[in-house]
């Protein structure tokens, strides 16, 4: 029993005195760098530690320990408190340096260092990264408001839309708005699994102020991570977020063992609807961006692998749930797919638009009206 509370209690002590060096750390950099942003070393937090937060917490925090010069250690990390086998998780990513519950048996850099509250986490940071399911983000924010740095900048890593009583709304936006700074969106065939192994993969950064293009990319770019930027953050935001609408296609022609042209198909045609959407509601589509990670490469990565894609494929095989199914096997990580057809099946709905978007008013027909899977094929048929 002694050894166990002389533990409990040192790990207690050493993330409390690691707090408070961090606290002490920031309140000494922001004293000493009053220089423009492009001069100065930045503090970076992260708002996220999931599957995906955590993958890109290894990338940021190896790049901060590499780059002393453009980023300062270390780095906070906004963790959703949980228990763990008894322990606290943000206790064990400080101890151990691993998330065993999102990311098992994957060493995260030491600099690294989570945080419970995403007041504290985010109070001194110049850069914000934000990589929650999309269904918390103005949650976040309504937080964040009024407790952030006035001259910070965003990014979100978000695949998805945010819906609200008003409508449909990039997440990008409504950090913009709620939290009155410029946010930009990094997207791409990023499967965080695979970025935690460090196996290469390629990212794109949609950046609208050309100041904060280098500052990004020298955050998340490394010699597995490869990051493209440009200008066009909006397009780059529509495909990463319904890129899973399409693998929401895919996963169910798997499911009904049509074969890889039948699958091939659906990714054609979710393309062109994908396009078209873009077009439709946000003006016109700079098309050399669909050659970008974010484009056809995302879109590819997310119909064979991704847990839309595998959720999808246990719904037409099962009959089961969204809902129950990612209770059940994707162990507290959230579905974007399911939440993201609806908002796009609302808004073409409301503009009239339903023949236009056959594959996309199928799919939700057969998701969140109860339609039976094969009649997707009918559909495919059908397409223009």
């Amino acid at each position: 029993m002694n050894a166990l509370f002389i533990r409990k209690h040192t790990r207690r002590l050493c993330f409390d005195k690691c707090l408070k060096l961090c606290r002490e750390f920031s309140k000494q950099t922001r004293q000493a760098s009053n220089g423009a942003m492009s001069d100065r070393a930045r503090r970076i937090c992260l708002v996220g530690s999931g599957n995906w937060g955590s993958a890109i917490a290894k990338v940021a925090g190896e790049n901060a320990i590499q780059k002393p010069k453009r980023f300062i250690s270390p780095i906070m990390m906004y963790v959703y408190e949980e228990v763990v086998d008894g322990r606290k998780l943000s206790e064990i990513i400080n101890t151990d340096h691993v998330n065993p519950k999102y990311m098992p048996g994957i060493k995260l850099p030491e600099n690294v260092v989570a945080i419970p509250d995403v007041v504290e986490a985010a109070r001194d940071a110049d850069v914000l990264v934000f990589v929650v399911p999309h269904v918390f983000i103005r949650r976040i924010c309504q937080s964040l408001k009024g407790n952030i740095k006035s001259d910070a900048i965003g990014i979100s890593l978000i695949k998805g839309l945010d819906s609200s009583s008003e409508g449909v709304s990039l997440v990008s936006k409504v950090i913009e708005e709620e939290l009155s700074m410029p946010c930009h969106v990094l997207m791409g065939a990023n499967l965080a699994g695979e970025v935690a192994q460090e196996m290469f993969v390629e990212a794109t950064i949609g950046c609208t102020v050309t100041e904060h293009a280098p500052i990004l990319k020298d955050l998340f770019h490394c010699r597995y991570f490869k990051v493209n930027t440009v200008t066009d953050a909006v397009t780059v935001e529509l495909c990463g977020a319904i890129k899973n609408v399409v693998a929401i296609g895919a996963g169910i022609i798997d499911g009904l063992e049509c074969g890889e042209n039948t699958k091939a198909a659906v990714i054609r045609l979710g393309m062109v609807e994908i396009l078209l959407f873009i077009k439709t509601f946000y003006g016109e589509v700079n098309k050399e961006i669909f050659f970008e990670s974010c484009g056809f490469a995302d879109l590819i990565a997310s119909c064979y692998g991704g847990r839309n894609r595998r959720c999808a494929e246990l719904f037409a095989r099962t009959g089961k749930s969204f809902e129950d199914l990612e209770k059940e096997i994707l162990n507290g990580q959230k579905l974007q797919g399911p939440s993201t057809l609806h908002q796009v099946y609302k808004t073409i709905k409301e503009k009239d638009l339903i023949q236009s978007f056959p594959l996309f008013t199928s799919l939700a027909k057969i998701v969140c009206e109860g339609q039976t899977p094969t009649t997707l094929i009918d559909k495919l048929k059908d397409h223009f």
